[in-house]
């Protein structure tokens, strides 16, 4: 790979080149197109998977159309009038509602720590190494994900060369890169080290255990507790909460994805009084859309606020029919 070749691929996330490789494979090798393709071709590959497809994951394969296209140097067919057409038909004909993560609740959180204490003291106890170093890893990414707000793979991407921390005050995480970084400056996260649930403490007492001095923060561990070299992969950190969640005694621990996390404390934040500018900022969130995803009312119905408001309206009186003579 030439020098060129490098700054080309640094300019795309793994994650998003990933995506569009797999879209075109899908595009050209399952579903037999050409490439390149016509606009004709592309309104019927939408129309063959309307129905079995989100209109997110179709919206999806036609960014990854148009981004082949573009940078093979041929025209776009993505934005035909044909192709935005038959789009717009499918979300009419096949709406979707978007299904969002489950919040992580604060007491839920704190039976998940309660039994990861309880679980790591036994393991130490026991002298069993490769259990003690998981579950201490997986408190770590716990509390740090959900102070933090972080998503799943911005958890895997951490690395303890970006990290610095500052005992008894707090902890700053640099990321190079990040979603909403589009000038590619870099962007500094502050974790605060708490008197409980504390996510400092707990990266900490993880990095110390691992031996972990560069490099990736959170890795796999075999079982014989060797702690890998590479950090976790981000399709891991699903089946990793769920589990977690599963062991601790949560309900429906299906329900949770690594969104739970960022959800969670987005709703613990704006029920503990926390404006929308100022839960923005933390997060990292730049539009207002993206932070009320999030944010799950105490009162989703607005149940408490109806009946405080109905509280004082006199009860109606009993109808009387009036008798026929």
């Amino acid at each position: 790979m030439t020098t060129l070749d490098q700054f080309i691929h640094a300019a795309t996330r793994d994650n998003t080149r990933l995506s569009y490789q797999s879209a075109i494979r899908h595009f050209e090798i399952e579903w037999g197109g050409f490439l390149p393709a016509t606009s004709d071709s592309v309104a019927r590959y939408l129309a063959d998977h309307a129905g079995k497809f989100s209109t997110n994951t179709l919206r999806q394969r036609l960014a990854a159309l148009a981004q082949w296209h573009i940078s093979q140097g041929f025209p776009d067919p993505t934005k035909s009038p044909l192709v935005r057409q038959v789009f717009r038909g499918i979300q009419t004909l096949h709406p979707a509602q978007e299904k969002q993560a489950k919040p992580l609740q604060m007491d839920q959180l704190e039976q998940v720590i309660c039994w990861l204490d309880n679980t790591i003291n036994t393991s130490h106890a026991a002298n069993n190494r490769p259990s003690e170093l998981r579950l201490t890893r997986d408190k770590a990414l716990l509390l740090l994900g959900f102070w933090r707000g972080f998503r799943g793979d911005e958890l895997t991407r951490l690395e303890v060369d970006y990290i610095e921390v500052v005992p008894g005050a707090g902890m700053t995480c640099f990321f190079p890169q990040t979603k909403t970084d589009r000038q590619l400056r870099g962007t500094h996260f502050k974790v605060p080290a708490l008197s409980r649930l504390c996510p400092v403490a707990a990266y900490s007492a993880w990095v110390e255990l691992a031996g972990i001095c560069s490099g990736p923060a959170f890795r796999a561990v075999d079982r014989w507790g060797h702690v890998g070299r590479k950090g976790l992969h981000a399709d891991s950190v699903i089946p990793l909460l769920r589990s977690l969640f599963s062991e601790a005694g949560i309900t429906s621990p299906l329900d949770y994805s690594g969104h739970s996390l960022r959800r969670g404390f987005a709703s613990w934040a704006t029920s503990n009084g926390w404006d929308v500018k100022s839960l923005m900022e933390y997060v990292g969130w730049l539009d207002m859309k993206s932070a009320l995803r999030y944010v799950e009312s105490a009162d989703p119905f607005g149940q408490a606020r109806i009946e405080q408001s109905i509280s004082g309206i006199p009860p109606l009186l009993p109808f009387k029919q009036k008798s026929v003579t």
